[in-house]
């Protein structure tokens, strides 16, 4: 209490960044920059987290300019858009259609309507003339064919909803999916329109399925949501992208999630969600306080964006595509032709076309994946700018410097990390942008208010490990100098040996410097990938390199970086080799080997020459693995510890072995790639391998010759697989030995 007592007014000034904060998250005085860095900080997570996938279930038929070139400028006749509809379900066979168009006028272009007049006025004594127009009638009625080809067909067409006209209206909107009563009384608060742009009778009539295409604009003119319910009459509609789900769904009605009464209250405006129940099953559509639910764009847009495929309208038209090629997609008809202005600006694009916002709709609706800003988003932000303001204001004026700087990054990083896990794990955007500057501005009041040296400690600790550790390790450690010494300690860690094979053989056939320069090159590239991943160099030793991790800097993830890197270094001497073959240099290898234990680290050697190193028997065998690559013509060799440490990696067990110097069998590994990117085959391939060694070390040689056949048909260039074939038939000869455990002995280091 004294010690707050005396920094009494250092506190004071710290909580002045929390009360703004606070006033602007209870939305009593709401500040425009923080809104638009909320803004921006969520686009920032959406473009860092969106997958840039094709999908494969989605297809945008594309009003685009080389359509209007060969078919004509829009609108078209409603014949063509008959023909088109006919195409996409007679011949390609589609599973549903949506128009992010609207058709709001009658299509005259045939002249129908014309020659009806004559053939009431001027041409009515006309012998003939009104009973062949009467025949030619139905093939003139262009919005008749275009209704006949939407019937009893899954199609949903687009609307507009309006507040900028007066409140007029036109066309035939569709049934509501939800009327005010359903409510029970509530006084929600949507999003209301005035007026509506619908399609006009006879199209309506034949599909009476409609959705507006309205999006929502956010105050710096961007796109990011769409509302799932809007208001007109009293009445509430749906989007375009709800009412093709439905049809997808099989039709669930809408129901309104209500809050409980309990813990909002009825005078509470807002709803939880926007359910769709069919039967007993409900599924729960997530929006914010407006009612509008976040669109999860999945990529860039357009027909290169790579998100979805875009077909060009007049090749549909034509029948250019091979019937049955959209076989069970969902389209929808829209257009990236910017003269047909259905462009927006968008966190992932500032030219957006607009179907292709509906399109990610549908497919989040589909996946289950609409991110959306809770009602109690605002409670949320102001519980955690009360937890870190408070944490901020009452121990940053107790704490050095270098402290102050570590607990003001922890507070951020955990800020951050909290809001990315709800982001990615449950969808859920809360607001960042007050509490990432309140921990910027209170920190910098409070060391402004301070002081800031640099102490002796930390000068000594980066002159004393800057000689041993990589300089980004040292930038870490002296944040926390009193955490670190040069004292040797048992810590487990992970240990690398990387051997260059090949140079023997070069240095018999290069000059001695341009050796030196082909080494030095090699080693400075293998080099940055260990200090890239939080490495410790402890030496070059001739072709070799040493390297550790987990010390002086402590990290669980030891093992998961060393096998990181060794993947990594294995993937760069290719690269290397490559660049050697295309200058007419000779190729090099690498054999790693890779152990994690328990070690004795720290500062090692005579009075003349020290270093900071690591010894002991789990460095031993580190070596010893990198030595057994060769003889299973693999590149990478991980003990069994390491392995356990770094789960996430796709591994192939390669044997038990007893190398010299420990009697204890360890088995040995070779890890292939990140455990997300191992493909099928690969993948049953390790399947066989693991059959193949239950089989092996059963001492079962005709089911070993059977499961390696199999597998030199999978993989007939791995030499693994012709080394066990030599030994299968080598320990056929010999007679069956129940004593055996499976090992096999290196005599030689």
């Amino acid at each position: 209490m004294g010690l707050l007592a005396r920094h009494w007014t250092r506190i004071a000034v710290t909580l002045l960044p929390l009360l703004l904060a606070l006033l602007h998250a209870t939305g009593t005085v709401p500040l425009t920059a923080l809104e638009r860095l909320d803004l921006a900080l969520y686009d920032a997570r959406l473009r860092a987290t969106m997958p840039k996938t094709m999908d494969q279930r989605i297809v945008i038929v594309d009003l685009d300019e080389k359509s209007l070139a060969e078919v004509g400028r829009w609108p078209w006749s409603r014949n063509r858009l008959a023909e088109l509809t006919d195409e996409l379900f007679d011949r390609q066979q589609v599973a549903m259609l949506g128009f992010d168009v609207v058709f709001a006028e009658p299509d005259d272009s045939s002249g129908l309507s014309r020659l009806r007049q004559l053939s009431q006025g001027e041409l009515k004594d006309q012998v003939g003339f009104t009973d062949r127009l009467n025949q030619l009638a139905p093939s003139l009625d262009y919005d008749g064919l275009f209704a006949k080809a939407l019937k009893n067909r899954p199609v949903v067409l687009g609307y507009y909803l309006t507040s900028d006209r007066d409140g007029r209206t036109s066309g035939v909107l569709p049934a509501p999916v939800l009327r005010r009563e359903q409510f029970q009384g509530r006084p929600v608060r949507l999003f209301s329109w005035t007026g509506y742009g619908a399609n006009i009778e006879t199209l309506a009539k034949a599909a009476p399925l409609a959705g507006y295409f309205n999006p929502v604009s956010d105050l710096d003119g961007v796109v990011r949501a769409v509302p799932l319910l809007a208001e007109y009459n009293d009445q509430f509609y749906e989007p375009l992208s709800l009412a093709m789900f439905r049809v997808l769904a099989g039709g669930p009605s809408v129901e309104p999630g209500l809050p409980k009464e309990k813990l909002a209250g009825r005078s509470y405006q807002g709803l939880e969600s926007v359910n769709l129940r069919l039967g007993q099953k409900t599924l729960g559509l997530p929006i914010d306080a407006r009612g509008a639910t976040l669109i999860p764009y999945r990529g860039y847009g357009g027909p290169n964006g790579g998100s979805f495929r875009y077909v060009s309208a007049s090749d549909v038209v034509h029948k250019r595509l091979q019937p049955g090629e959209l076989k069970g997609k969902i389209v929808l008809v829209g257009t990236s032709a910017p003269g047909l202005q259905d462009q927006r600006s968008t966190p992932v694009g500032e030219s957006y076309p607009g179907v292709e916002a509906h399109a990610n709709l549908v497919a989040g609706m589909l996946d289950g994946n609409l991110p959306a800003s809770p009602d109690y988003a605002a409670g949320y932000d102001a519980v955690m700018l009360l937890v870190a303001g408070l944490l901020l204001a009452f121990l940053l004026p107790l704490i050095s410097a270098p402290r102050a700087i570590a607990l003001s990054a922890g507070v951020l990083a955990t800020l951050i990390g909290l809001n990315l896990w709800l982001y990615v794990g449950s969808g859920l955007v809360m607001p960042l942008a007050a509490s990432i500057t309140m921990t910027f501005t209170a920190f910098a009041l409070n060391m402004s208010y301070g002081y800031f040296i640099e102490s002796r400690s930390k000068r000594e600790l980066a002159n004393l490990f800057g000689t041993y550790v990589p300089p980004e390790l040292v930038d870490e450690m002296v944040k926390d100098p009193d955490s670190y010494s040069m004292k040797a300690a048992n810590k487990e860690l992970t240990v690398m040996f990387c051997d260059m094979r090949g140079f023997t053989k070069m240095s018999e056939r290069m000059e001695p410097v341009q050796l030196q320069g082909l080494l030095n090159e090699v080693f400075n590239r293998l080099t940055d990938i260990i200090r890239r991943n939080r490495g410790t160099i402890d030496k070059y030793m001739g072709d070799c390199v040493m390297a550790f991790w987990g010390a002086p800097v402590e990290t669980a993830e030891h093992a998961h970086l060393a096998t990181k890197t060794a993947l990594e270094m294995a993937n760069e001497v290719r690269h290397i080799n490559e660049e050697h073959r295309a200058k007419g240099l000779p190729e090099i290898g690498v054999g790693i080997g890779l152990n994690t234990g328990m070690m004795c680290v720290g500062d090692m050697g005579s009075d003349i020459r020290r270093s900071y190193t690591v010894i002991g028997d789990s460095v031993n065998l580190g070596s010893r693995l990198e030595g057994l690559s060769k003889a299973y013509g693999v590149d990478i060799v991980v003990s069994e510890s390491t392995r356990k440490l770094a789960p996430d990696f796709a591994w192939q067990e390669l044997d038990r072995v007893r190398v010299k110097g420990k009697e204890q069998a360890v088995a040995i590994y070779w890890p292939l790639a990140p455990a997300d990117r191992v493909e099928r085959t690969h993948q049953d391939e390790l399947k066989a391998w693991g059959a193949f060694l239950k089989a092996y070390r059963s001492q079962d040689w005709d089911q070993c010759d059977v499961l390696l056949l199999n597998l030199q048909r999978m993989n007939p260039k791995k030499y693994l697989y012709e080394l066990y074939s030599e030994r299968v038939a080598s320990m056929r000869l010999l007679p069956f030995d129940p004593a055996w455990d499976g090992a096999t002995n290196f005599e030689t280091k």
